[in-house]
């Protein structure tokens, strides 16, 4: 009995830590869905991808950034925040990420954007984006808690936005996740809960509550809360759903909306191509190509993955050739500010400028003696 319980348990952390992006793969179509979906369809995803969706609206952290209103600035910021959650209706797997890849991420609204994998147990991932208006760092990483049926996904990582013109430092702490029947019916994933932004240069903060999902899908989606000054004292409502829109509207003391204003919408989900069977807008569509890719990409690159290819290819025995082994055990990994220097000296390196991207072979940095570890750029 004991052996039994053991091995279902075994099943079990496999299956949890493969919905959540750590084994496995996801089975999607990532070049747009418009005429060859179905042909499409067995190519792979990673992990680093969920950093990089953040990225799709952007233009939300440069508006706050342009802000006056101290208020208003946190309306745009936790709408940002707000809109990774379309994705969450995923559920496919993606590959399993291996210590030292890299993504990179050049041509979209002026971002340069570089994350990293840089432990597999457990599983961590550190990311940094600028632009002239914000930076945004975040280490990514999870505690989990086994329901029967189901699972709940706790962060503990850290995620700050600098907001360039007044050095405003914006903390985010995000509601925890429940995925849903993981043994018996399909799987969902919900995030009942606070999602909390502070301004930590001001004291002002936006607390947004996501709903539970009730009977027959009653209240999925919906989210709801208030800006308040550092007093605590509410001063703008924001009411929609992370799955389409969010619109706020000013408050009185007793958090109803003043007379003589008006709800306006201030984020809405981009459109995706007609006929796409997976919910991919066409940026995340656009990030598994290399028109997203430095002209010069580094070998570490998740493009490059041979696996990735391989199922392409139909050969799923090419999943499991590169393994990931530990690396170490920091708890917060902070950019450094060396990825500048360090791309412009690969930029610079000797060798043709137009080369076949997808011809580099995928050599993540913790796997190569001559090579200095990315890692030590994020720490």
């Amino acid at each position: 009995m004991t052996s039994g319980l053991s091995l279902f348990g075994n099943a079990m952390h496999r299956s949890v830590n493969g919905l959540l992006g750590y084994e496995g793969v996801e089975v999607i179509n990532p070049e747009g869905g418009k005429e060859d979906a179905e042909e499409e369809a067995h190519r792979g995803r990673w992990k680093q991808e969920a950093f990089l969706q953040l990225m799709e609206y952007s233009y939300l952290l440069d508006r706050a950034d342009e802000c006056e209103d101290p208020y208003l600035r946190l309306v745009y910021a936790s709408s940002w925040a707000i809109s990774v959650y379309y994705a969450y209706q995923r559920t496919w797997k993606p590959f399993n990420p291996i210590i030292g890849e890299t993504y990179e991420l050049v041509n979209h609204e002026g971002i340069t954007f570089i994350s990293e994998q840089v432990s597999h147990h457990p599983p961590m991932s550190a990311g940094h984006a600028e632009n002239e208006h914000f930076t945004y760092d975040v280490t990514s990483k999870l505690k989990t808690k086994f329901l029967g049926n189901s699972l709940d996904v706790y962060p503990v990582g850290r995620t700050r936005v600098t907001l360039k013109r007044d050095g405003v430092v914006l903390d985010l702490v995000p509601p925890p996740t429940k995925v849903n029947n993981l043994i018996f019916g399909r799987t969902w994933v919900d995030s009942p809960g606070e999602m909390i932004m502070t301004n930590l240069t001001t004291g002002d903060k936006v607390v947004l509550y996501f709903q539970p999902c009730g009977w027959f899908g009653a209240g999925r989606y919906e989210v709801d809360g208030y800006v308040y000054n550092a007093a605590e004292e509410p001063k703008i409502l924001m009411t929609g759903k992370w799955n389409e829109s969010m619109s706020y509207q000013p408050c009185d003391m007793e958090g109803e909306p003043l007379q003589g204003t008006e709800s306006k919408e201030v984020w809405h989900v981009a459109d995706t191509p007609k006929n796409d069977k997976f919910q991919f807008t066409y940026f995340a569509h656009k990030i598994n190509s290399f028109d997203t890719a430095p002209k010069k990409l580094l070998a570490s690159d998740s493009r490059l993955r041979p696996d990735r290819f391989a199922l392409e290819k139909g050969d799923l025995s090419k999943a499991d050739e590169i393994s990931a082994t530990p690396w170490g055990d920091l708890e917060i990994y902070r950019f450094n500010g060396k990825y500048t220097e360090h791309r412009a000296t690969v930029d610079s390196s000797d060798g043709i400028d137009e080369v076949d991207l997808a011809s580099i072979e995928f050599n993540p940095w913790h796997f190569s003696s001559n090579m200095l570890p990315f890692s030590i750029l994020l720490k």
